[in-house]
Formats: C-alpha cells, structure tokens, sequence
C-alpha cells in the first residue's frame, strides 16, 4: 500500500460504514486523516463523491443524494484535559455537500453521535466503563468538536475474551423510520443549550417575527421560535405559514415539495440564522421546521413537525431538531409550548410526530431553567468495514 510521504496518511483509508438512528455515514479513525483540519475535505469529497452537480446522486462515492447520507464523523482520542475531565473520546462531524464541494463543520449530527461510542469501542480508541445489571451495559462519554458539548452513548456489551464487544442485534427495540428491532442506544445530551451561539434562546425573546419577500414581492411576517439546544433551530407554525403563503386553514396538508413553500421556508430560516447570529448561507445550520399541535384524536403524539435538512424535507426528523424541539417545548411562550399546550404532563418524555412515525424525547432542566440534558433512544448497524 503506497503512503503520501507529505501527510503520513495511507490512500486506502480504513472506515466503518454505520447506521445510526435514521441516518447513515462514514466513520474514521482520526489517526488514519492529517494532523491538519484543513487536509480533509479533499479526502472527503472523495470518499462520498461530491460535487456531483449534474446528477446530484454521488455515484462516484458512497453517498447517495440524500443529506442524512452524505456525513462523515471522525473519531479520535480526547485531549489531556478532557482525559482529566471523564471524557472517553471526542469526534468531529462533516456534513459532506452533494452538488457542491462544501463541507459543514457547523452543527452536529445527533443521530449517528449514537454510534461514536460504538466506534470508538470497536477501533479500541476507548476502554468501555462497564455496569452489571441483568445485561452488561457500556457508557461511554463523548465530546462533539463542532458544538463543543459532551454527549453520553449508553449500549448493550457483551464479553469476548479479553475484552467487551457492543452488542447491536439485541431486537429490543424500534424507531419510526427504521424496520425491525435492535439494541437500544440511550444518547444523553449534556448541556445542550447553547451549541452554536451560547445561548438557548439567542435573543433573549420565546417568539421573533420575521419578514420575507415572496415571488409577487409582497413582504409576510411570520413568527419564529430561535432556540440553541444541541443544535440551532429555527422553529415556524403550521398556521403562520399558511396565513403567509396563502393556504387556505382547511387545505389537507401544506405541500412541502412545491417550489414555493420550499423557497418560503429557506427564506424564513435565512431570515432566523441573521437573528442567531450565524451565517444565512450556511445551509446546514440552522436548520428550519414547521410545528403545529396534534390532532385531538391523535393519542399517541403530543406535536407534529415537518422538518428540513440542507434545503430538502426530511423523510423523519433530524435527531438535533427533534432534541431541541424536546427543550423548546419546555420554555414558556416559544411556539414549541404553545402547540403543545396542556397535553405534556411535567416529567414526562415529549412524543413528536414526523413524517416516519414518533419519536420520543426528554428534557431535563433545572433552577432557572437552565437545561441539564436531553435525551432520546436511538438503534444502529455495523454495515460494512472496510477501505475507502
């Protein structure tokens, strides 16, 4: 196998191909990739197949035209003061363009963060803490580089000789978007608040109106929600986008695919990122969604939401959306806690339609308010091991 002399990494890298919650990616171990941050996107276009502007389906890599696919966290040792602060082992999260040659190192990816710990056990970069029970469970903590947050992943192990193998095939459990049964992975996230801008609520404000230009050059408003809870999100209603757009109250359902709601929302969530203090063109963050209360005979959610990723509606809900929707239904007077209403006992884990199913997400916050962690339950799959 030849090395690049110039960067000490072989051509051929070693990578794990995962699933994790209902998205998928590519895992590497981050002594395998340049010392320098800046030598990777090269390496990663390459291994997804970006840009792929004619097609816009990477078939040249193992991405697969769709943004919950097209991700790559790398996974490394903790520093010295993580060490000293219980941290196991930290990564770093890329969302890979499609169409274009930008890499996204702004947010995180709270879906396969359930698969950081798992990696990092199986590549031997961590030795799992180990609690007996009726099954042998692991905890390994993890820190996100790119929001700065620690993250726990709780698995199921099993003992193999002289060490613990995670255990994933345990069918114990299911998630809407995903078929079958697996093990259940607990991700508790630490902190959450704050990921992006320092803040849960970066202007201090529950509702914010925006204004944006439509196609007939009539300028709407419409209320917002800016909440930074494991990753920023910008939070509309179901009914203030009909009243902007048009639609009328008692229409089906609003068409997430037609051009111009598409092109309303991004605008709305341009709109919020100026107000968060990030940067409107960077599509992945924050991300946009559109709450609205759930139907009275609907017993098994207490709020519905349609979300988007990179421009695109998302087939279930981004797991950082659906977690920092869990917080944002906890502070009052944000668009979240009035759809909920009434119908969210104390205590008790918010239950979120989406387009897939129902998820289900806790919130735990303290004096003040202030948000000791969100959680949620996740499965994965080791899907391939390998060199790319």
């Amino acid at each position: 196998m030849k090395t690049n002399s110039v960067h000490r990494v072989a051509n051929a890298i070693s990578a794990s191909f995962l699933r994790g919650g209902t998205s998928k990616g590519i895992f590497l171990n981050r002594a395998h990739l340049p010392t320098g941050q800046s030598q990777w996107d090269a390496i990663f276009l390459g291994i997804m197949g970006s840009p792929d502007a004619q097609y816009g389906r990477q078939l040249n890599g193992m991405g697969s035209g769709v943004s919950n696919l097209s991700k790559i966290c790398v996974v490394g040792s903790p520093s010295e003061p993580q060490k000293a602060a219980g941290i196991d082992v930290e990564y770093t999260f890329a969302q890979v363009g499609i169409r274009d040659s930008v890499i996204d190192y702004s947010g995180n990816c709270g879906n396969l963060s359930s698969m950081i710990g798992v990696f990092a056990v199986d590549e031997g970069i961590c030795t799992p803490q180990i609690s007996q029970g009726l099954k042998l469970t692991s905890t390994v903590r993890t820190f996100n580089t790119n929001t700065n947050k620690q993250i726990d992943n709780t698995f199921l192990v099993t003992e193999s000789g002289n060490r613990y193998v995670p255990v994933l095939d345990g069918e114990r459990a299911s998630i809407a978007g995903v078929p079958g049964r697996a093990s259940p992975i607990l991700l508790d996230f630490i902190s959450p608040s704050g990921a992006r801008t320092g803040q849960l609520l970066p202007t201090g404000r529950p509702v914010e109106s925006v204004q944006i230009s439509l196609p007939d050059s009539r300028e709407v408003a419409l209320p917002v929600s800016l909440v930074d809870a494991t990753n920023p999100t910008v939070f509309t209603s179901d009914q203030g986008l009909r009243s902007a757009l048009g639609i009328p109250d008692d229409a089906v359902a609003i068409d997430y695919g037609e051009r111009g709601v598409v092109d309303a929302l991004e605008r709305v969530r341009q709109a919020g990122a100026r107000l968060m203090g990030l940067d409107p063109l960077a599509q992945a963050q924050p991300k946009v969604a559109v709450l609205k209360p759930s139907p009275l005979d609907d017993a098994d959610a207490d709020i519905v939401i349609d979300a988007f990723s990179m421009g695109v509606l998302h087939r279930a809900v981004p797991m950082t959306v659906g977690l920092c929707l869990g917080v944002a239904a906890c502070v009052p007077r944000t668009l979240a806690w009035d759809a909920v209403g009434g119908r969210r006992d104390a205590g008790k884990l918010l239950r979120i339609r989406h387009p897939s199913g129902v998820v289900e997400v806790g919130a735990e916050l303290g004096s003040g308010g202030v948000v000791r962690s969100a959680c949620v339950m996740r499965t994965g799959r080791r899907l391939m091991k390998g060199v790319v």
